[in-house]
């Protein structure tokens, strides 16, 4: 078996990671490791709770070693469909539902939702993620473009690769920013204190975020209405960025955004923008998605 990690694995251990991908029981990838039959980037790895990095290569040695089951349709599962072509899907995920499976979600799914109306996406990609292209985070909400078929989704990773997909966010960060427009140039990486969490660091890949204050309020709280444009899709990336300048996004409890001072529903951050070239016509597209009630209703406790 060879895989490449994807970035929605990142963090994730190494035992975790063989079980998802070949469906192994955990005593048979323990054993498999302590074997020393697992290489990571050609490296034989004997610690099955090391953490991966987005694109780490894993080969393992295992004549028994089967695909992962393939994933299933579950029609429970609602997904708003914005758009819909012979080619492509732009969805309005919801906040709280995950993307794909991976550990700790194997079920439940956008990607078991859609596959309940669009089958053909098990063929798309890569088998545990069918279709997708790029992802959001569990609590961001907002515009999404899934492939419909392995032409359109090679083109559309092109396109995210030359940075030619437009993805803009709305959110709210603490405090009032010095500049009304500027651009956060700074490495992410993988913290080296929590490896599920990212940070700036020299060592990370190259990250670009753009904003524009749309609004300021200062009561009750003083918080600016930022708009934010993705140049790069590094994990994490508007939350860690604006973090980094002292101002991270209301709600993010993760980094430091949660204050007691005002309580939010959840981190406020949403993917209200999205415009890209179809991958078979050549038409630019654009799809623009309005807050959604929860956050709309923190905005409006506001002035």
């Amino acid at each position: 078996m060879h895989e490449s990690v994807p970035d929605a694995l990142a963090g994730e251990r190494l035992d975790r990671v063989i079980a998802m991908f070949t469906g192994a029981s955990r005593a048979e990838v323990t054993a498999l490791v302590t074997a020393g039959r697992v290489r990571v980037n050609g490296e034989v790895v004997v610690t099955r709770a090391r953490r991966l990095d987005p694109g780490d290569e894993v080969d393992l040695e295992w004549e028994g070693a089967t695909a992962a089951p393939a994933l299933e349709g579950d029609a429970s599962i609602s997904v708003p469909v914005v758009y819909a072509d012979d080619d492509v899907l732009v969805v309005d995920k919801p906040s709280g539902l995950v993307v794909h499976p991976g550990a700790g979600n194997l079920t439940g799914t956008l990607v078991h939702g859609l596959l309940a109306i669009y089958p053909e996406l098990a063929t798309v990609g890569e088998p545990h993620r069918p279709g997708i292209v790029h992802r959001l985070d569990l609590d961001t909400s907002g515009l999404m473009v899934v492939a419909r078929t392995q032409v359109a989704y090679d083109a559309l990773v092109e396109q995210l690769r030359a940075r030619a997909v437009e993805r803009r966010y709305l959110t709210l960060a603490w405090g009032r920013l010095e500049a009304r427009a500027g651009l956060i140039d700074a490495p992410i990486g993988r913290s080296a204190r929590a490896p599920t969490r990212m940070a700036v660091s020299s060592r990370g890949r190259e990250a670009r975020t753009t904003y524009e204050v749309v609004q300021e309020f200062s009561d009750p709280v003083e918080v600016s209405l930022l708009a934010c444009r993705l140049e790069t899709g590094r994990t994490h990336q508007i939350r860690v960025h604006l973090a980094a300048i002292g101002h991270p996004v209301v709600g993010d409890t993760r980094y430091r955004g949660g204050r007691q001072s005002f309580d939010v529903p959840r981190m406020f951050l949403h993917a209200a923008g999205l415009r890209f070239t179809h991958p078979v016509t050549g038409r630019e597209l654009a799809f623009e998605s309005p807050l959604p009630a929860d956050l709309a209703d923190v905005l409006a406790r506001l002035a």
